[in-house]
C-alpha cells in the first residue's frame, strides 16, 4: 500500500462517516467535515502542498518509490 493510495482510502471514509451524521441528523457536523475537506482538496490543488498526504508519506512509502522497486 502506498501514501497516495491510503490518502484516497481515507477521503473515502470521512466521506462515509459525514453522510452517516448527515443521515443521523448531525447535519452542522457534517457541513463542517465536508467544509475542511474542501479546504484541504482546494489547497493541495492550487498549491501541491497536501498535509494528510505529508503525514502519510512519513509512515508509507510514496507510490512512485514502489512502482520503481517494482521494474
Amino acid at each position: 500500500m502506498c501514501a497516495e493510495r491510503m490518502q484516497r482510502i481515507v477521503q473515502a471514509i470521512l466521506l462515509g462517516i459525514t453522510l452517516g451524521l448527515w443521515g443521523s441528523g448531525m447535519v452542522q457536523i457534517a457541513f463542517l467535515v465536508v467544509l475542511a475537506m474542501i479546504i484541504l482538496l482546494l489547497i493541495g490543488g492550487f498549491t501541491g502542498f497536501c498535509p494528510g498526504l505529508l503525514i502519510l508519506k512519513a509512515i508509507l512509502p510514496s507510490c512512485d518509490e514502489t512502482k520503481k522497486g517494482i521494474s
